[in-house]
């Protein structure tokens, strides 16, 4: 989960009720520290989350288990952000991110060819070795059996971490997601749906986010936190929805008060890039499927007050399409605001390629299982963003550097 300079979120689930706890120390010191001690329950999922705290900026830190008082041969490493303002240029790092992974599960799919496939690709992206991952969406697939119980939802959790090749890219880093409507409620879900406080349970039982919620709107999921130089704002789009085939409400995905409060955060960040992470695609301007092109009041006034506040350096990370592709838009004060969709991972790869993006990035369309990795290195006021986009196997399939 979360890691900061001075503390870092870990995330644990046993088989059964039990008693967890975990130890830790700088390397190379001999006395250990201990995180307080939770007991699991079935109405977590037998999952727990547990805080590192008093740590020292930039220090590697190994962590180990215990499980009803026994030490486990379980062990990690987790490292503190570096404190470099005022000190150093930051320094340079990356990280990893994509949508849509689907888990097969034989009992419960739909017959026919199995959806989901090409797991190894977990694997090799724990092995570009970044400092972080960022879940876009529709990280789990609820099924119509979990729908209608609480316990189906953690079962579709708790069943998708149990994916042995997922298992090195949840040790390898901090983890950091946002939802769609898989892993909110029912395919193309939004606010009507009754179970809300089961998502949102459940996606707080299973990830370590640093906060849950807005100040003005706290039903949400949303958070924001700083990655050494960079800013993430990760926005929920299901909880204040209201689909754009409503004749009577009227249409929007991310509601006025988040969009107020986004607006205010990404004029108060200096961050060079700053990423709105969301479920569905920002600047796509063909309105198909669930794009915020579907929504043109609501996509304009975000386009709009970031051409009036003058907002420089803003990514859309989106997920969703089961196809990637990089957008971008130069707005009237010249100012250039990119979308970079990336999915999907192991879901059914989709066709999206005629559909009439006018904004897309010549040479960046995917039609594969594929993930993203962002890369960014140089002095604090020359910062430079690449992308690389790779196939199930790490292969390289394109790559741009963002300005």
């Amino acid at each position: 989960g979360h890691v900061s300079m001075r503390s870092a979120q870990l995330w644990i689930q046993s088989e059964g009720p039990m008693e967890v706890q975990a130890k830790y120390r700088a390397k190379g010191e001999d006395e250990w520290s201990y995180t307080a001690a939770q007991e699991t329950s079935s109405e977590g999922a037998f999952a727990a989350h547990l805080s590192m705290t008093d740590l020292e900026p930039g220090t590697a830190y190994e962590v180990s288990f215990l499980m009803g008082g026994a030490e486990t041969s379980e062990s990690i490493a987790v490292t503190t952000q570096v404190l470099w303002d005022y000190r150093m240029d930051p320094p340079p790092f990356s990280f990893v991110t994509g949508s849509c992974a689907y888990i097969n599960e034989a009992k419960y799919d739909r017959p026919g060819k199995p959806y989901g496939g090409g797991y190894e690709i977990f694997e090799s992206m724990a092995a570009d070795d970044p400092d972080m991952m960022l879940w876009l969406g529709d990280n789990v697939y609820l099924r119509e059996v979990d729908f209608q119980s609480y316990s189906g939802f953690l079962h579709r959790y708790s069943h998708a971490r149990q994916t042995e090749e997922m298992a090195n890219l949840l040790k390898t880093c901090p983890n950091y997601a946002i939802w769609d409507d898989h892993d909110f409620g029912p395919n193309d879900s939004d606010g009507s749906w009754i179970h809300a406080d089961w998502s949102r349970d459940a996606f707080k039982a299973f990830w370590s986010n640093p906060s849950y919620g807005l100040p003005e709107a706290p039903r949400c999921v949303s958070t924001a936190f700083r990655f050494v130089d960079m800013e993430f704002f990760l926005l929920d789009n299901r909880t204040y929805r209201v689909n754009h085939y409503n004749e009577t409400n009227e249409p929007q995905v991310l509601g006025q008060k988040q969009i107020d409060w986004l607006i205010q955060a990404l004029r108060k960040s200096r961050a060079p890039y700053k990423f709105v992470c969301v479920g569905g695609q920002v600047l796509n301007d063909a309105a198909v499927y669930e794009n915020v092109s579907q929504f043109p009041t609501e996509r304009q006034q975000i386009l709009d007050r970031l051409e009036e506040e003058d907002i420089r350096g803003v990514v859309f990370l989106s997920g969703d399409r089961h196809t990637t592709e990089l957008s971008e838009l130069t707005l009237g004060n010249g100012r250039k605001v990119y979308d970079l969709t990336v999915s999907p991972l192991t879901s059914g790869p989709g066709h999206a390629r005629e559909e009439g993006n006018s904004l897309r990035v010549e040479g960046t369309y995917v039609e594969q299982r594929n993930y993203a990795v962002l890369s960014f290195e140089g002095p604090r006021k020359n910062r430079q963003c690449t992308v690389e986009i790779k196939d199930t196997q790490g292969a390289l399939l394109w790559t741009q550097t963002l300005d």
